[in-house]
């Protein structure tokens, strides 16, 4: 019996390890916890540059990786642009940003 108990703890921890492992960053890959914090930092640029009266967020595209955000798309004049940017900047989470928005 007691070595059905070290051979159940031995998978125990190795299903562990191999869990935890499983769900480390690499540096050209996000953890779980990694992906689903971007996910809401991507959802909430989202959401400020909607609440901008002076943005049309349809033609914004935001995309987050490791607190990076990079936006995307086509504005009206160029000050919009600058703007879209500043309220990226002004979000909680957000460490950088990359601004390709683009001047019809």
């Amino acid at each position: 019996m007691n070595i059905s108990k070290r051979v159940a703890t031995a998978i125990f921890t190795a299903t562990v390890a191999f869990t935890i492992v499983g769900c480390s960053s690499t540096p050209s890959r996000e953890s779980t916890g990694e992906y689903v914090d971007d996910a809401v930092v991507t959802a909430k640029v989202k959401a400020a540059i909607f609440n901008e009266p002076s943005l049309k967020s349809s033609e914004i595209n935001v995309e987050t990786y490791k607190g990076d955000v990079q936006l995307s798309g086509f504005v009206a004049q160029p000050d919009d642009a600058k703007r879209a940017a500043d309220v990226a900047r002004g979000v909680k989470g957000v460490t950088s940003v990359k601004n390709d928005v683009r001047v019809k």
